[in-house]
Formats: C-alpha cells, structure tokens, sequence
C-alpha cells in the first residue's frame, strides 16, 4: 500500500505511529478525506503470515516472531514471577493475533469515564453510534447492533464441547444469554467474533484494505520509531532509523501515537515526556514533565484449569498430521470446520459477589488444551480449558524505561494481584471454574482434572494456586490515561496535556478498564478520534473562511 502521503522531504499532514486496531482503524478514517495525506508506521512486518487469516491461528501466535517477547518485572504478588506479556509486532496489531473475541462492556464501563475522570463526550450513549459504525453484524441489527460497517462481525457454529459449556453454566444458575453486547451481559452464551466469511476480519483486513488504493495513504512496516520530535512544545514529526541514521518525517498537522498500552507510553517517554526525575534516571532529557505517562497499567489477569477428555472430542485431535490435513482441507474447500473456529467459541459473564451491579467475573471456553504459551497440555492430547478473570482489577501499575535506548524493552510491571480483593476475586473465579466443570453436561466427557488437579481444595489452595500460574489475558490499558486532573496524560479530545499538535489513540488513555475484552472498545477509540480531529479540522476551514471574509 502506497502513496503520495509522504513526499520527497518525508512529510505528511498527519503521521500515525503504532499499526495496531486503533492505528488502522484511524489511519483509514483519517484517509478518507482526500485533502490530508496520512502516513501510517508499524514497527513489525504486514499481515502476511497465513496463521493471522485462519481463526484457528490464534493458537499459533501468543508467542513467537509476532509478538515483542515481553516479560513482566517479577511480580510481587504472584510469587516474584516474570510472566510472559505477548504484545502483538505486527499490521493489525492485538487484533491479527487474539482469539477474535468481540465483546464491548456494559455502559456503566463507558459512563464511569465520564463521571469519575471528567471526560465528558465519552460515555455509552455518545459511543454507541460509533460501535454500530464499525460493525458489520452477520446476523444482529437494530439497536445494539450495526451492519455494513469495516469490521466484521459474526457468531458461528458452536461445536459440541461448546455447547456442553453453555449447558453446564446454566446447571449452576447462570441463564442463557445469546448476546453479550445486548441489553444485558450477564450469563452464558456464545461469543461473537471478529471473523468474516471464515476468516479473520481484524482492523488491518475491515479498515486498511479498502483503503489500499487511497493516493493519500501509506503504510510503512518494519519501521522503528525512536521518538517523538517536539519543538518548542510542539510535536513536529518522529524519529525514525533508515539505513543506519536518523532520520526525522514531519508532520504537518499532527503526530498521532497508537502503539499500545506498553509502546504508547514508551514512546513518550523517549520522546522526554513524563515524569522527569524518572527520564533523568533513564538518561533522557526531559522536554515536559507530565508524571503520568506509563503509570495507572491494570490488566486482566488469567487463571486457567485444564481438563483431560476420555476421548479426542476436542480441537486437539487436530494436532494429529492426518487430522490437520482433512481439516485444511475442508477449510480450503468450504470456509468451515475447526481451522475456521476461534477455539474460544462461547464463555459466560458472572458474579463473584452477587451484590455487584454487573458481573465482575469472565469466563472463556477453549476447545482445546496447551493452546496458549505458558498452559499446559495433555499428556493424552485431548483437553479443554477453561479460564476465569476479575473483570475490573483494583490494583495498578506501571510501564518504565530500562534505559534510553529505544531497542531496549520497557520494565511493564501491571501488579497482578496487587489488591486484596484482586486475589479474592481470583479464587472465587476459579472456584466456579471447577463448579462448571464438574456438571452432569460435561460428565460424558471428562476423564480428570489435569491441572490444577485434586491437591487444590481449600480457598488458601486456589490462592497459592492464582498466584503460581495466574497470567496475563492481553488487556493492557491505562497508561496514557485520559481525564481532567494532574494525571491525565491526554485530555478528552486526546490531545497530550502540554504539547501541542500530539494525541494518543488506543487502550492506553483508557481511564479504567472495560469489564470485557477490549480489541472493540480501542477501535471505537480510534473512531470517536477520528471524529474530534475531523471537527477540529472543519472548526479550522471555518475560522480560515471568515478569516477571509473579514479582509
């Protein structure tokens, strides 16, 4: 994909770092006005990698040269473990490598953002358009749903072990829910999904690709951005590294980070903006001390059972060369069968107190076991999992530079577990795991408990138990947190506090997080952005024209 978006002298009017959900997402929207030229950079190489278009590659990717190879600092509260931390390196960000889930939240997530951080113009209501604008629902419409729009959206299938976890929630009370971005989240259904057609539809397939043949818009991948260049307060363009030497591209209007929760603050921090006595212990030169940059990170933080089967009833039996070969060739053929499954079919939100409001607890159902890096397999290779989270962690904390070189990882400490009621949350969760799976819908098909096994019982077990295995769910959020208040990194227009021309654009400004997964609420971030810059960009032809008019 190519352009004129950058000229001779490396210039564009806006300049988008980060080819993540939010960056691709914005990147398009932005493009579509064919009077602003937009350069998109994205630090890991393009969506080629055939596992990102199957569904069932999700299972492939939670590892591996797609991801940054992070790890946590050791985690205090989870027996001083360095917790493998994938954070997507590739077009399409998070949303070319998760397991294609797509939930929003209740509107208490979104009106909270409004009424406890000030940020107004953000609740649900003023969303919700902008969610039904970028969905293309198979099958759901009306009020809670949108069709036509860049991402695809749809719910298949459910293979049978799916269908005997729904079955088994509601044996212990939960109701039947088929739609948990309905009028109500609670209970236990299937989830819908981020794949069209059999194939994944992530924010660099639904946004970018119609966009391909814009003259307006390049994307460049494989591009390291240093920093961001702010002059005399303002952001001018970034740094990157070409052939050996820095090299600067101007922006015209705007710098726009969408790199992430762990790169967005990262790269501020590069760029000399944040807390600066920390900078100055890093070895970077402060250009605006703004101490909230990197700080308030919170996390879902996963705890799983596996489950050995008394038969190859799940995905598993796919591992299986003869197996894996009519699987692919059924999806070469006809678009179906497990390849086009995202594993993660159906899941259930519920209450660890059932004097909540909302659930505070999500449950996801895997076909399989060993399916993400760091769970166990089956020593006879047929397995389930399930996998359990408190869905508004109180703990919080921080992403910090280990040093100011921009090639050195960031120390990501999210704190897992750091509050008390964290951890009780936690234990509750894996509780009714158990709870779930030891129902009479699931008796015809397991043979044990393989993990964590009989020897954890008591409530201290299931503690020690989150503690030694607990690890992250891939919702980082918080770091470049929006609001009012001497915190707040970006203001509710996303415009960095102090420094002109430069905003931050995905789940990093999240003030809290979203009681659900989050690749839809960072692309709905991308669309309101895209919204308030197109305003100010009216709001300034505007001023232009009775500028004018006034001589």
């Amino acid at each position: 994909m190519s352009g004129r978006a950058s000229d001779a002298a490396g210039t564009a009017d806006y300049i988008v770092v980060g080819g993540g959900s939010a960056g691709c997402a914005l990147a398009a929207r932005l493009s579509e006005d064919p009077d602003v030229r937009v350069l998109l950079l994205e630090a890991g190489p393009r969506d080629t990698n055939p596992y990102i278009h199957m569904p069932v590659g999700f299972s492939k990717m939670t590892s591996g040269r797609l991801t940054w190879g992070l790890r946590t600092a050791p985690q205090r509260h989870a027996n001083n473990r360095e917790i493998l931390y994938a954070q997507a390196r590739v077009l399409g960000g998070g949303g070319s490598i998760n397991a294609e889930i797509f939930t929003r939240g209740v509107p208490s997530d979104y009106d909270a953002w409004v009424s406890e951080f000030g940020c107004d113009g953000w609740s649900f209501d003023d969303l919700l358009p902008l969610f039904l604008r970028m969905e293309d629902n198979d099958t759901l419409s009306g009020h809670w749903h949108g069709i036509g729009g860049p991402l695809g959206v749809s719910t298949m299938a459910a293979h049978p072990l799916t269908r005997a976890f729904v079955q088994a929630c509601q044996q212990i009370g939960m109701p039947y829910n088929p739609d948990f971005n309905g009028p109500r989240q609670e209970g236990t259904g299937p989830y819908q999904t981020t794949i069209r057609n059999g194939r994944r539809c992530s924010a660099a397939v639904g946004y970018l690709g119609p966009a391909a043949g814009r003259r307006n818009l390049t994307v460049r991948t494989g591009v390291q951005v240093n920093r961001v260049v702010v002059e005399r307060g303002i952001a001018t363009g970034v740094e990157i590294v070409e052939h050996g030497r820095a090299v600067v591209l101007r922006a015209e209007r705007e710098v726009i980070v969408t790199s992430g929760a762990i790169g967005s603050p990262k790269l501020l921090l590069l760029s000399g903006i944040g807390s600066a006595d920390e900078l100055k212990a890093a070895g970077v030169s402060a250009v605006h001390d703004l101490p909230g940059v990197g700080r308030n990170l919170h996390d879902h933080f996963g705890i799983d059972l596996v489950y050995e089967l008394n038969g190859p009833h799940s995905l598993d039996k796919y591992n299986k060369p003869h197996w894996m070969l009519w699987a692919g060739l059924e999806y070469a053929l006809f678009r179906k069968g497990p390849v086009a499954s995202n594993i993660v079919e159906g899941g259930a939100f519920w209450y660890a107190d059932e004097a909540a409001p909302t659930p505070d607890l999500q449950f996801h159902f895997l076909i399989g076991a060993g399916v993400e890096a760091g769970v166990p397999k089956i020593p006879s290779g047929s397995g389930v999992t399930l996998n359990s989270y408190t869905l508004r962690p109180k703990a919080r904390g921080s992403v910090r530079l280990a040093s100011a070189d921009p090639r050195a990882m960031p120390i990501v400490d999210p704190n897992f577990l750091g509050d008390p009621d964290d951890l009780r949350t936690s234990v509750e969760g894996v509780k009714m795991s158990r709870e779930i799976m030891n129902q009479q819908a699931f008796a015809r098909y397991i043979r044990k408990e393989h993990f964590p096994g009989d020897g954890v019982r008591t409530d201290a077990d299931f503690a020690e138990y989150a503690r030694s295995y607990g690890r992250t769910s891939y919702h980082p959020v918080g770091t470049c947190r929006m609001g009012v208040d001497s915190e707040a990194v970006v203001d509710p227009q996303l415009r960095v506090r102090g420094i002109e021309r430069l905003r931050v654009c995905d789940s990093s400004v999240m003030p809290s997080l979203i009681g659900s997964n989050t690749n839809a609420p960072s692309i709905v971030i991308a669309e309101k952005a895209s919204d308030l810059i197109a305003g100010n960009r009216a709001r300034g032809r505007a001023a232009s024209f009775t500028a004018v008019a006034a001589q």
